[in-house]
């Protein structure tokens, strides 16, 4: 006896809700650029740099956040796991001396990092659109950043992993994937 399409888009979901919080949260490079830091490359270090210099949630927030990446990139770059504390002192050191002004041609990059961040938090939880909006967003930020800003495409780029990420957060999204399978 076979799963319905009900049952079966529940399980996608759920499995590609997972897989995106672990790509979210554990610092996977989706892309390249300029940020408060000097390159960013992970959605959770554009949020972390920007929750830090607006100084908006308290800190055990954001190095609750920053954690779980830092332990997985101490692992793969063979370095002691950092402590709790120096994990918010580098960030603050790297950070450039400039007063915190948001440059609204980075905009879209970074309400769609918030986006993915707070999307892959509450897919957990409830599954939605909101990774999809997040991720689509930082994407549309940083092409328009490479064929019009004022980065050379050294400075910004998107890698593969990131086309792989939005298909997975389409695949979160339980009545589009009820709708694929019924279609198929």
């Amino acid at each position: 006896m076979g799963f319905s399409s009900r049952k079966w888009a529940e399980i996608i979901s759920n499995v590609a809700s997972r897989i995106y919080f672990v790509i979210i949260i554990l610092k996977i490079p989706l892309f390249r650029f300029p940020c408060r830091i000097g390159t960013c490359r992970t959605p959770i270090d554009i949020t972390a740099c920007e929750l830090i210099a607006g100084e908006i949630f308290p800190e055990f927030v954001v190095k609750a956040i920053l954690y779980p990446g830092a332990i997985i990139t101490s692992f793969t770059e063979g370095k002691i796991v950092p402590n709790r504390d120096q994990i918010l002192t580098s960030y603050k050191s790297n950070m450039s001396k400039a007063p915190p002004t948001t440059d609204l041609k980075q905009l879209e990059v970074i309400t769609g990092s918030y986006l993915c961040v707070a999307g892959a938090i509450l897919g957990l939880i409830k599954r939605g659109r909101m990774s999809v909006c997040g991720l689509i967003l930082v994407l549309w930020g940083i092409v328009r950043e490479t064929f019009v800003g004022k980065y050379r495409s050294e400075d910004v780029c998107v890698y593969p992993e990131m086309i792989v990420t939005i298909v997975i957060a389409l695949f979160s999204m339980r009545r589009d994937v009820r709708k694929l399978i019924r279609c198929c």
